[in-house]
């Protein structure tokens, strides 16, 4: 699986360790950034890996920020991404299997780094389940974001 990264400063500890376990499981990494703890704007740098879903050109893409909830806004603005703030292995199941999320958001400051790969490991391997759920994401995917 191609998978997308992006973060503000408060989560880049975290997308670093997500890397290195996406990497050792195989999966090809496209690192949007940011590459330090500097301060920085977190649209920049999740709207871009939010933009590589919705083209095609990752299967999915991580987030991070200190919340995660700024991050996570950001990328459900484009038409497409269904990025779910997960706080635990069982919101990122439910993710998966009920709302088809192709994004994840991870706060950096409410969730520890081994608690994060966890929750990270589940929502790569949870499938959609589709049936009722389907209906609902064609909804979401054909709202007009005006």
């Amino acid at each position: 699986m191609k998978i997308a990264l992006g973060t503000d400063h408060a989560g880049f500890a975290l997308k670093e360790a997500v890397k290195a376990l996406l990497i050792a499981a195989g999966h090809e990494v496209d690192d949007c950034g940011t590459d330090s703890t500097e301060s920085v704007d977190y649209p920049d740098f999740i709207v871009p890996a939010a933009r590589k879903v919705q083209s095609g050109a990752c299967d999915r893409a991580v987030v991070f920020g200190g919340s995660g909830n700024g991050e996570a806004m950001a990328a459900n603005r484009l038409r497409g991404v269904r990025c779910a703030l997960c706080w635990n292995i069982e919101t990122a199941a439910l993710a998966r299997r009920h709302n088809d999320a192709n994004c994840l958001s991870l706060g950096a400051r409410q969730v520890s780094e081994e608690e994060g790969l966890k929750i990270v490991a589940v929502w790569l391997t949870e499938d959609f389940e589709g049936g009722r759920h389907e209906r609902r994401i064609e909804k979401l995917d054909t709202i007009d974001p005006g």
